[in-house]
């Protein structure tokens, strides 16, 4: 009893540290947000062949929704899937606060951002050049609105503070139960056995990151970057996990885009890109 009442105190004192950093990133970033949201998305929309360029450009800076917007965009016929598998694989969702909260060292996290970006970038326009026959197939439009408010992080129109604070409140929460349930285990397990389960098998570490990350919560970041912060994931299985984090994006594609055969087909091909370049990153030990 005793340890886990450590466990408890440590795991709440590390993510009660975090408020600050996470409040005041949340709070620029919903400023952002409000300023240049309906641009972003304007900008992407009318990008045409340039599309994954934009996209994978775009998707690096941490805008509420925008993997939503590009699902939606997509589902109305608006942008290619290779523009969308861009947006998917550069959106950094919960991946940015975290690191600037945890003070990482700034060139380590423009670098992950510039591998992201370029990542999208060439996966992207691959993507328009190689499927443009198999998703050439006119579908109905869907209609082109935001939502982030209803689907992802329940912003506030009114208030950038309020919206900051509940983002800020939500993610501390996640991080305080995903601390509580890894020091349990690594308590249990030991950080070396738990590591060498995951580091010491070739490719299934990319392979199991790149499963969470498809998660559609932004959560699934979440575990993925502390995991990577306690060593408990090599950079390439983190870069696997987070290419295809791409929050609520993936369901507003299912909800929207009514050919679930092709959903299908998105859904494989960002999976088996998060682990090619996931496995691609630790071979070559770019990270």
């Amino acid at each position: 009893m005793e340890k886990i009442a450590d466990i408890l105190m440590d795991s709440g004192l590390d993510s009660l540290r975090l408020i600050p950093f996470l409040f005041v990133t949340y709070l620029l970033m919903e400023y952002l947000e409000h300023k240049t949201g309906e641009q972003t998305t304007r900008l992407i929309r009318k990008a045409g062949k340039l599309g994954p360029v934009w996209g994978g450009f775009l998707g690096i800076f941490p805008q509420c929704g925008f993997s939503a917007a590009a699902s939606s965009l997509y589902a109305g016929r608006l942008i290619t899937v290779g523009t969308l598998l861009a947006v998917y694989l550069s959106t950094s969702d919960e991946m940015l606060p975290i690191l600037l909260s945890e003070q990482v060292n700034p060139v380590l996290i423009l670098k992950i951002l510039g591998m992201k970006m370029l990542i999208g970038i060439v996966t992207g326009l691959a993507a328009d050049q190689i499927l443009v026959r198999i998703f050439r197939e006119p579908e109905k439009k869907a209609d082109i609105h935001s939502i982030c408010e209803h689907e992802h992080c329940h912003c506030e129109n009114g208030s950038i503070t309020r919206s900051a604070v509940n983002h800020t409140i939500r993610i501390v929460v996640y991080i305080f139960l995903i601390s509580l349930v890894l020091n349990l285990v690594i308590e249990g397990i030991g950080e070396e056995n738990l590591s060498g389960l995951i580091l010491n098998v070739p490719v299934a570490g990319q392979m199991l990151a790149a499963l969470v990350g498809l998660i559609p919560n932004c959560a699934a970041s979440v575990v993925i970057t502390q995991l990577y912060l306690e060593g408990i994931l090599n950079g390439g299985a983190m870069m696997s996990g987070l290419l295809v984090s791409a929050g609520v994006g993936l369901l507003i594609l299912f909800r929207l885009h009514r050919n679930r055969k092709k959903n299908l087909q998105i859904l494989g091909l960002l999976y088996l890109s998060g682990v090619c370049w996931g496995i691609l990153i630790q071979l070559t030990g770019l990270l």
